[in-house]
């Protein structure tokens, strides 16, 4: 295998020339690379006089300045993907980390896709640190474990990665260039179903200079795991990498500004917003979604999603239906399939779908048709009915107009942005917010459906009526 030892460097001008000799000594089949940001104490510059002494396999790369702890274990986790290397072994230059334990954490990698160096296995792991230290130390461990079920240890840099079987992907999901990059990525792998094993270490005291890790990085540190935890609970599928999205063939318009729209989801902008949401969707939308689903369709019906968004609420559907899910935004397509794995997705314009005439047994979406007015929606319900098979139905959650949820929307959008003048859109604009049964009960008409059912009242808080059509045989197909 070809095995990359990365080590990144500041201030560590008394540990770099003991630290590659020990290296060196263990006699592995492994090149190393440290990577200095600009050392003022002339790290870099030493090593650049060790690299040439020693030979090919040791490099130096410079960086222009101090510019984190995790966006140098980003650079050189990239860098390795990058040059093929198969297993990347990350740790500190101050001696926290002994060398000899390498071998053992390489060992232990034929069988795991990540292997962590834990300070948390054995007693005694902690020599010579103060008490303050120690209690930060277990402090963290404990708050990682309970606030995002991460078991192992998740804060340290003692790591050896299998490249071949953890996909680049999962790095691409980690930003936090400070020492909060460890926590997300351990927690981001194990959400990604990636196999994690420890093996213990002993965690000596530093053996020359101070520790990076400064009172305002404990704070940041402390603000990105509270910030971590609710995006947990909001919209954990965000830290999955998306599967088998098909972007669609040809030019879409985006009129609706969808992709800014979920952008913002994924950039956790709109975070509060997303959490009343969230567990509104799981303790109402979800459940009705999914009964009313199991009795319209039979087992294994192919049906559309037509405007899929998120896909939160589909999760339960997937194991009773052949769900095909399209949308014209790809943030939106990309959570869907980590929401749904399973299920097939496709980049495309609603309102002209790319499939033929009579591809499903039916087709249902959830908060779309009321962004849509006139022709356009009109057109939608036509695309609907002519992808469908006849008899096959269509299900519609339509926001009403005397909703609890437009009431509180209207109202913060009011405060928001009449009020604070903050600019603020928690959705795109809802022209056709449903009036009643007879004006669902037209639209489908029109477009060759027969009002099959039509239900408003306090299931999911008198929010959306849940309104279902049966195409009729005798509509032609365009």
């Amino acid at each position: 295998m070809k095995q990359l030892i990365f080590i990144p460097t500041y201030n560590e001008h008394e540990n770099v020339t003991p630290m590659l000799s020990q290296l060196l000594a263990l006699g592995l089949d492994t090149d190393i690379a440290f990577m200095d940001d600009a050392s003022p104490d002339g790290t870099g510059a030493l090593l650049d006089e060790l690299a040439k002494a020693a030979g090919k396999r040791v490099r130096v790369i410079h960086r222009t300045g101090k510019n984190g702890i995790g966006s140098a274990h980003q650079e050189g986790i990239a860098l390795a993907y990058r040059e093929g290397y198969d297993v990347l072994v990350t740790m500190d230059c101050d001696f926290t980390h002994a060398p000899e334990d390498i071998p053992r954490l390489l060992a232990k990698c034929g069988v795991s896709d990540l292997v962590v160096g834990s300070r948390f296995l054995a007693s005694n792991s902690l020599p010579g640190w103060t008490a303050v230290r120690r209690g930060l130390t277990h402090l963290g461990h404990a708050a990682t474990r309970t606030m995002l079920g991460v078991s192992a240890d998740a804060t340290g840099a003692f790591r050896a990665y299998n490249l071949r079987s953890i996909p680049k992907e999962v790095f691409e999901l980690v930003h936090e260039p400070g020492y909060a990059f460890f926590f997300r990525s351990m927690f981001v792998m194990q959400e990604n179903g990636i196999s994690v094993s420890e093996i213990p270490i002993v965690l000596s005291a530093r053996t020359y200079g101070h520790s990076k890790m400064s009172l305002t990085e404990v704070g940041r540190s402390v603000r990105e795991l509270g910030r971590l935890m609710t995006a947990r609970a909001v919209n954990p599928a965000q830290f999955r990498v998306a599967k088998n999205v098909n972007m669609g063939f040809g030019e879409l318009q985006d009129t609706q500004g969808w992709d800014v729209y979920w952008e913002g989801k994924e950039k956790k902008t709109l975070l509060a917003y997303d959490l009343v949401a969230t567990l509104y969707r799981n303790a109402f939308i979800k459940s009705i979604l999914t009964a009313v689903v199991k009795r319209e369709f039979a087992e294994g019906s192919s049906l559309l999603h037509a405007g899929c968004g998120s896909g939160q609420a589909d999760t339960d559907v997937q194991a009773h239906a052949q769900v095909t899910a399209v949308d014209i935004s790809v943030p939106a397509l990309q959570m869907y399939a980590r929401e749904n794995p399973t299920a097939t997705t496709l980049r495309a314009d609603i309102l002209n779908l790319p499939f033929p005439d009579a591809s499903f047994d039916g087709a249902y979406n959830l908060g779309v048709v009321e962004h849509f007015q006139g022709q356009e929606l009109a057109k939608l319900f036509s695309e609907l009915a002519r992808v469908t098979k006849p008899n096959g139905k269509v299900v519609v959650f339509w926001p009403h107009r005397r909703a609890t949820s437009a009431a509180v929307l209207d109202a913060a959008h009011f405060v928001l942005n009449d009020v604070m003048h903050k600019n603020v859109r928690l959705h795109p604009a809802e022209p056709t917010r449903l009036g009643s049964k007879a004006q669902a009960e037209s639209y489908l008409n029109e477009a060759g459906f027969d009002l099959h059912s039509y239900d408003f009242g306090p299931r999911d808080l008198f929010v959306q009526a849940v309104v279902v059509g049966r195409r009729r045989a005798s509509v032609a197909s365009a």
